[in-house]
């Protein structure tokens, strides 16, 4: 008889074990569900540990919603959904008390959503009750100023301010706010480019804001654009007269290059001309080397007499006299 009751008495020390431990493990959560209403039993605790839920993530959140009197708005089971989901419980809670003190309509399928879709919903809240500021453009991304030409081709260099607030009804989906800088950058570098005379935009600046915010940059985006300052416009370098040196100094390298070409030309055709001057002159020594052939081709034939040949050589000789009394002199010493 021992061992059967020495196996029931172990058998029970395990089951008081077990449920010791779970009365240890839940029963803070349980008290403190209890005394603040919020309405979650002691096996639904242990309920959520069997489903891979927090106890303590989802009696944390209720209680807050309970003290916060807006429990009714969601169910116990769409915590544990949002919960399975991946979502930040604590964070929709948190949003949806914020959302209610400050008198903003947001729900608790909205705020899950915006949760779900990796938005900071507190931070959304926050801003949508106190706008915030975005340099334009951003400093974290290397670049401190927005360069833009005008038309008289001086270089302005602005800063720019966005005060923004978050809508809700557009944070899913909505464009983030590196859509708000690039916007806001290409309305700065339109109104600057726009304009007749830089001094302009130095007397006005408040034109590039005026004209900014008349384009509704945050259409489609998560955020209400509330105002555009610009905090500084320096004056960069002239560009026009940069452009029209670099532009001078093209065409005069493309002038060398085809004057250079022409001279090149030139000495080409003139060597040419040399060349076939030489050949000619070439045709004509030949041409003489046949003289004295001919001449003696005519003594054998009997067409040319010895009185005759002298002649020849008379009127050759005194074509040379008359050359030589032609030709000018060297001047005398």
């Amino acid at each position: 008889m021992k061992g059967p009751i020495i196996l029931v008495v172990i058998v029970a020390a395990i089951f008081g074990i077990t449920i010791f431990a779970l009365v240890a493990q839940y029963f803070r959560l349980w008290i403190q569900s209890y005394t603040t209403g919020a309405g979650i039993g002691f096996f639904n605790l242990i309920g959520m540990t069997l489903r891979k839920v927090s106890p303590s993530v989802i009696v944390e959140a209720r209680v807050t919603a309970v003290q916060a009197g807006i429990a009714d708005e969601f169910t116990i089971r769409d915590m544990e959904a949002h919960y399975l989901a991946s979502g930040r419980v604590r964070n929709v809670v948190a949003a949806l008390v914020a959302a209610d003190r400050a008198d903003i309509p947001l729900t608790w399928k909205r705020a899950t959503a915006i949760d779900l879709a990796g938005r900071d919903i507190v931070d959304a809240v926050r801003t949508s009750v106190n706008p915030k500021v975005i340099d334009c453009p951003d400093p974290a991304k290397g670049r401190q100023t927005i360069d833009a030409v005008a038309m008289d081709g001086i270089q302005l260099k602005a800063k720019a301010r966005v005060t923004v607030r978050a809508n809700i009804e557009r944070l899913v989906g909505g464009a983030t706010e590196e859509t708000i800088i690039a916007r806001v950058g290409e309305g700065i570098v339109t109104t600057i480019g726009s304009a007749a005379s830089y001094k302009r935009v130095i007397e006005n600046p408040d034109m590039i804001s005026r004209t900014v915010l008349a384009k509704g940059l945050d259409a489609g985006t998560a955020f209400e654009i509330l105002s555009i300052d610009i905090a500084d416009v320096d004056v960069g370098d002239n560009v026009g007269a940069k452009l029209q040196a670099d532009q001078a100094e093209a065409d005069k390298r493309v002038a060398q290059a085809k004057a250079e070409e022409r001279r090149a030309m030139a000495y080409a055709r003139e060597q040419e001309m040399k060349a076939l001057t030489q050949e000619n002159r070439a045709k004509v020594v030949l041409a003489e080397a046949e003289v004295p052939k001919a001449i003696a081709q005519a003594f054998r034939e009997g067409n040319l007499g010895i009185m005759d040949y002298y002649k020849l050589k008379n009127i050759q000789a005194d074509t040379d006299m008359r050359s030589s009394i032609a030709e000018p002199g060297e001047p005398q010493k």
